[in-house]
């Protein structure tokens, strides 16, 4: 790495990243490399010139913050969270000691937090990306948001948003999730145990280990051999349904 961090402002508010952008310009090892207006411009931005350092709004319109870094994974850089006062966040960030500032941005506190990224890019355990904090908080937020209405996915640099009444059925493969709809399938890094606890239960239904089912996409039921069944759905296709599949199926429908 050079002498310089590289950073990238993300902020959908044109004042705020002109305040932050002036605040940096006292830090002579800051080199902030480009500006996002947006989160699906950050995950593009990340991709495309993998930072050092990340300032992330929460706050912002269909990706916020914390779908963001969701959506990085292992390639997110040290991430500074910028946000207005949200007493809920900012008591998450203490109790997982991550690094936040509050708008308008204090420069004694921009201090700190650009001294606390000097400390992690300097050291042996500085490694970017999700870690367990990072993980923490964000199982702690989708659990507050649940039931899912929708899906991120990222594919590269770009990123899809699947409302969750357009997936017809979610099969697991190996360590991702093959998400099926109607026009097109999607492949997401995540288990089925945790989309099923994220899903609304009234809506979906696990039919089998590696399935689990949007229960509007189903048309009939019909035995395939003495002792399984199939489930036929609207679009013509077939899922095995096991014994345990079929008691849950059983009580939803």
């Amino acid at each position: 790495m050079s002498n310089k961090i590289k950073a990238i402002i993300v902020d959908d508010e044109a004042l705020a990243r002109e305040s932050l952008r002036g605040a940096l310009m006292e830090f002579e090892d800051i080199e902030i490399i480009n500006e996002c207006v947006n989160g699906f411009d950050a995950v593009r931005e990340v991709h495309r010139s993998g930072p050092d350092l990340m300032f992330l709004d929460i706050q912002m319109p269909r990706l916020d913050g914390f779908d963001v870094v969701e959506l990085l994974g292992k390639e997110a850089p040290f991430i500074i969270f910028v946000t207005a006062y949200d007493e809920y966040a900012l008591r998450a960030f203490d109790a997982e000691a991550l690094d936040y500032l509050l708008k308008p941005v204090n420069p004694k506190r921009l201090q700190k937090s650009i001294q606390r990224v000097r400390e992690k890019i300097l050291s042996r355990d500085g490694v970017p990306g999700v870690g367990e904090s990072m993980e923490r908080l964000i199982q702690q937020r989708r659990e507050r948001l649940a039931p899912l209405g929708r899906v991120l996915i990222r594919d590269g640099s770009a990123v899809h948003i699947i409302p969750v009444e357009d997936i017809i059925y979610f099969e697991a493969e190996e360590d991702y999730v093959r998400i099926h709809t109607g026009e097109r399938t999607y492949l997401k890094l995540d288990s089925m145990a945790n989309l099923e606890t994220k899903l609304d239960p009234r809506n979906f239904c696990r039919l089998h280990r590696s399935f689990l089912l949007n229960i509007d996409y189903l048309v009939k039921i019909e035995p395939y051999s003495k002792d399984s069944r199939i489930a036929k759905l609207k679009n013509g296709k077939t899922l095995p349904i096991s014994r345990s599949g079929y008691n849950r199926l059983m009580e939803l429908l």
